[in-house]
C-alpha cells in the first residue's frame, strides 16, 4: 500500500501537518504530550498577552489553564486530522522555518519557530509560578521533527536529546542571553519538541544518537533551523522597533 506524503498548511494563525497515516508520536506538546499515535500535528500561534485574545476559541471560553482543550478546539476548528498533537507559540507564524535532508532511502523533515524573549539557563530558577498565570509563550522555539523511518522507542528519546542539544549550542554560539541577563541561555521556559515516525516499514533504527546517520542529520537540520529563526526574529523585532519609532514621532 503506498503512504500517503507528509504534507504542511498555514490555516490563518495555525502549521498544520498532516502525515498522511497514524504515525507514533513522542513530545513534550501541551496536548497529545508523550508518547501517543497521531495523523496530524499544529503549532498554533496565540497572542502574547493571553487577556487580548479574541478569537473564536475565547468566545468559548476556553481557559489558558487547560491549554489542550484550548488546542482540541483549534484542531476542530481547522479540520486537522485526529488525533493529533498540539503546541502553542506567540511566534509569528509567517516566521516559520521548514527544512529537510535525505540520504538514501532516509528522509527527516524540521518545522521550527523560534523565539528567545523567554529565553533561559537550565538550573536557574522559575520566572512564574506554574500554578499561577501561565507565562507569555513569544519566547518558545518550537521544534518538529518528522522522518519516514520506523524508531524504536529510544531512538524517539535519541532524538529529543540530539535536537536539543544541537538547539542549546546554536544558542550559546550566538551568544543568546537568559532574560535575567546573567547568563547565556540553554532553551526558552516553554520550549516543546516533537519527533513523528512510521508505524511501521523496512526502514527500522533502533538508535539515533550523534554517531548514526538519522542523529547526524537532525542535529544539522536543528542547528540551521534555530539559526534561522534567530534571524528571522530578529528582523521582526527590528521593524517592530522602528515601527513603534515613527509612531511616536
Amino acid at each position: 500500500m503506498r503512504l500517503r506524503p507528509v504534507r504542511h498548511r498555514i490555516v490563518r494563525d495555525t502549521l498544520l501537518i498532516e502525515l498522511g497515516s497514524a504515525h507514533r508520536v513522542l513530545s513534550s506538546g501541551p496536548r497529545g504530550g508523550g508518547l501517543t499515535i497521531a495523523r496530524s500535528i499544529l503549532n498554533h500561534q496565540v497572542q502574547a498577552n493571553p487577556a487580548g485574545e479574541s478569537s473564536a476559541v475565547s468566545s468559548a471560553k476556553i481557559r489558558w489553564s487547560d491549554p489542550s482543550r484550548y488546542l482540541g478546539v483549534v484542531g476542530r476548528r481547522i479540520n486537522a486530522t485526529q488525533p493529533f498533537v498540539g503546541l502553542m507559540t506567540a511566534v509569528p507564524i509567517k516566521q516559520l522555518v521548514v527544512l529537510r535532508e535525505k540520504q538514501e532511502q532516509l528522509w527527516v523533515k524540521c518545522y521550527c519557530t523560534v523565539g528567545v524573549t523567554n529565553a533561559v539557563k537550565a538550573g536557574e530558577p522559575p520566572a512564574y509560578n506554574a500554578a499561577s498565570k501561565p507565562a507569555s509563550r513569544q519566547g518558545t522555539i518550537n521544534i518538529i521533527l518528522v522522518t519516514n523511518a520506523k524508531l524504536s522507542g529510544a531512538a524517539m528519546v535519541g532524538v529529543i536529546q540530539v535536537a536539543t542539544e544541537s538547539k542549546t549550542a546554536v544558542l550559546r554560539d550566538c551568544r543568546v542571553r537568559s532574560a535575567t541577563g546573567r547568563a547565556v541561555a540553554t532553551g526558552t521556559g516553554t520550549d516543546a519538541v516533537v519527533i513523528a515516525c512510521r508505524k511501521s516499514g523496512s526502514l527500522k533504527l533502533s538508535y539515533s544518537g550523534t554517531h548514526t546517520t538519522i542523529g547526524s542529520m537532525i542535529g544539522r537540520l536543528v542547528a540551521r533551523s534555530v539559526q534561522i529563526g534567530l534571524e528571522r526574529s530578529a528582523r521582526w523585532h527590528k521593524r517592530r522597533l522602528y515601527q513603534g519609532v515613527l509612531r511616536r514621532v
